[in-house]
């Protein structure tokens, strides 16, 4: 079978799409054929050996995985041949077959896309886990979102919109603002003067709850800008720089700086993960949500929807179809 591989770690470009061994479950394994792969910014950062964590070489990346079980291993019990799931692993996903232990796997609910399913996984779950563990995000609160065009940001713009809250979306340019309030923000900013503009839209009292995965200058404005018992969410870091916190802010404004680690947080908290994939999946059957799949492309092209995704030269959610 076919498979994007990792040989070694450094750039994205060296990411190999080439033969290897179809994979035989044993144990309670499954193995999913893919309809839909999902594409996330910590897989680049992960090929370039700059993630969190480091897996043994040679791996696959990827994540994210929907689509038909076509193998399952000598003590599965939750599945059988011919259902439809979507899976989350830590990597392998990037692949023609994708094997999974069935605790990792989920039924896909009828009529829901793989590919929106895919986005459910990584993309909304850690907008999910942000906005209802770390904030505790209440209905009338203001949420800012920056990268609000982004898989992340714009699953955390529906799911501040679906809470209750009103959101202000932060994204780069015209195209991406206006597509960020189609998807429910009540308003959306660029970065140029993002502490006036944020002064000015709250009345001078600053956000609630701020979702920042940016990090660099955008970071440091909305430090600045937080309101009274605000919650300011660090998710990660897209623009390359890492900021540093003048922690005399929080005691002067009076607000907290919670940090977002959702694979942690998958591995630490699993009922509650699952709670969360739950809630999830009736949200987007009953259309509270509704998962924005921007690209379907190859799964020969994943170095270069990854590089495109690192540029942020994207919206919404890419997957890879093998």
């Amino acid at each position: 079978m076919k498979a994007i591989v990792c040989e070694s770690y450094g750039p994205i470009d060296n990411l190999a799409y080439k033969d290897v061994d179809a994979p035989a479950p044993t144990g309670s394994q499954v193995v999913v054929r893919p309809e839909a792969i999902g594409v996330n910014y910590p897989d680049g950062l992960l090929v370039q050996g700059l993630y969190q964590a480091k897996p043994d070489l040679p791996f696959v990346p990827g994540m994210e995985a929907a689509g038909e079980i076509v193998a399952v291993g000598p003590n599965a019990q939750r599945f059988k041949l011919g259902d439809r799931v979507v899976a989350y692993i830590e990597n392998g996903a990037y692949a023609e077959r994708v094997m999974v232990d069935e605790a990792a796997a989920m039924v896909l609910p009828d009529g829901l896309d793989a590919g929106a399913a895919c986005a459910l996984v990584c993309g909304y779950g850690t907008a999910h886990h942000a906005l209802k563990q770390r904030a505790e995000l209440q209905p009338g609160e203001t949420l800012l979102v920056l990268g609000a065009a982004g898989a992340t940001g714009l699953a955390a713009v529906q799911i501040g919109n679906a809470i209750g809250a009103r959101v202000i979306a932060v994204a780069s340019s015209e195209d991406k603002r206006a597509l960020a309030v189609s998807e429910g923000a009540e308003v959306a900013i660029g970065y140029d003067d993002l502490r006036a503009d944020i002064k000015r839209l709250t009345d001078g009292k600053g956000v609630d709850v701020a979702f920042d995965p940016v990090g660099g200058e955008a970071f440091d404005s909305v430090s600045r800008s937080m309101a009274w018992n605000g919650r300011l969410l660090v998710i990660g870091f897209a623009s390359g720089t890492i900021p540093q916190f003048p922690v005399n802010l929080a005691l002067v404004k009076g607000y907290s700086v919670v940090g977002v680690f959702w694979g942690a947080f998958t591995r630490k908290e699993p009922e509650v993960f699952a709670d969360n994939m739950r809630e999830l999946m009736e949200w987007a059957t009953d259309e509270r949500i509704a998962p924005h799949v921007s690209e379907r492309a190859n799964l020969a092209d994943a170095a270069d929807v990854l590089k495109r995704i690192h540029n942020r030269q994207t919206t919404g959610k890419i997957v890879l179809v093998p």
